[in-house]
């Protein structure tokens, strides 16, 4: 997804600049191999497939439409390195939760809890520098409980027994594809599903 200040920039540029300007596709590639160098690789590939569409018998048309190809490539392989990075931090991320509750009999109140001493060195973070969102919850609010005698009765459990854990991507919106696909975390398993399940109620009071 592109910032808005970025697609304003380009409607300037290009409409800014007279189509008879014979040194138009030579300016637009230029701003597109600049942007490329600053590392902003998906804004480069869209000017350049406005070079392509604009200009498809100019030199500077048949350039850009082999660098779209190029950068094509280059973030696919981005997307696949975000990918492998997101995975790595959710596991780090329930290792520290498991061990975390291990000690304490729940899940903690929130992922600082973890730092340092369960293993993480920092609040976790996306790749798209976004924090995790971290949901602890009582996964059975009311237990049966039998006595020695075969009584039974309700017990009120008020442990954080559960958690969610969601990376939303790199657009930090629900839903997406690819590098803006959604990971749901449930108790340090993923979900396959496109929503979490709903937190059992009445939750109680802590």
């Amino acid at each position: 997804m592109f910032k808005l200040s970025f697609l304003l920039l380009l409607c300037f540029v290009i409409t800014g600049c007279s189509s008879n300007d014979p040194r138009l596709p030579e300016r637009l590639y230029e701003d597109a191999l600049a942007l490329n160098r600053d590392g902003k690789t998906l804004e480069a590939k869209a000017l350049m497939e406005i070079i392509v569409r604009r200009f498809p018998e100019k030199r500077e048309g048949q350039l850009a439409r082999q660098d779209v190809f190029m950068l094509e490539a280059i973030l696919k392989n981005s997307s696949e390195d975000e990918k492998r990075q997101i995975k790595q931090t959710i596991k780090v991320t329930c290792e520290a939760l498991k061990r975390y509750k291990d000690k304490y009999g729940e899940y903690p109140t929130s992922l600082n809890k973890l730092v340092p001493e369960y293993g993480l060195d920092q609040i976790p973070m996306t790749p798209w520098k976004h924090p995790l969102l971290y949901r602890p919850y009582v996964g059975a609010p009311n237990e049966l409980f039998y006595d020695k005698k075969g009584g039974m009765s309700i017990r009120y459990n008020t442990k954080f027994d559960s958690y969610y854990l969601v990376s939303l991507g790199a657009d930090l919106a629900s839903g997406g594809k690819d590098r803006n696909a959604d990971i749901l975390v449930v108790d340090g398993k993923i979900i396959s599903g496109k929503y979490l399940p709903p937190i059992p109620n009445p939750q109680p009071y802590r």
